[in-house]
């Protein structure tokens, strides 16, 4: 789980998810957080109640679920996270994310957040076919 540079914040969140500690893993984010979802704005939103309410979902919703540190590098006040999220949801069907966090710290707690993180894709196209996808929606190649 460790990975050169991290910053304790990044442990902090690596240990309570992988421990399914909902209480330590809140913790880590200030009351007014703000998390931030580039790739899916309206998923962004304020406030660690919410932060809460998501991971209680997640942790419920896979109950082996497993957060692996790949990479992280700290500034003191910004940190980055490269994780890959693994497990098996309820209903049998595996749970694998795969992405970048990156999070601002102001007192021990991230004070933002701004998720990169995504499903990863079993299959689906290469990436010709994705990139003639992203310029034309719609046509197949």
């Amino acid at each position: 789980m460790s990975a050169h540079g991290t910053h304790p914040l990044i442990e902090r969140i690596a240990t309570a998810i992988n421990k399914h500690d909902l209480d330590g893993l809140t913790e880590c984010f200030d009351d007014a957080i703000e998390s931030e979802h580039p790739a899916h704005p309206a998923r962004s939103f304020t406030g660690r109640d919410q932060v809460r309410k998501n991971w209680a979902q997640i942790l419920e919703g896979v109950p082996d679920l497993r957060a692996h540190l790949v990479r992280a590098a700290s500034d003191g006040h910004t940190a980055w996270a490269e994780w890959e999220w693994t497990g098996t949801r309820r209903d049998g069907t595996p749970h694998h994310h795969r992405g970048v966090t990156l999070l601002g710290i102001r007192g021990g707690r991230a004070a933002w957040v701004r998720l990169y993180v995504e499903p990863v894709e079993q299959g689906g196209a290469a990436i010709g076919a994705a990139v003639r996808s992203s310029l034309a929606p719609g046509v197949r190649s």
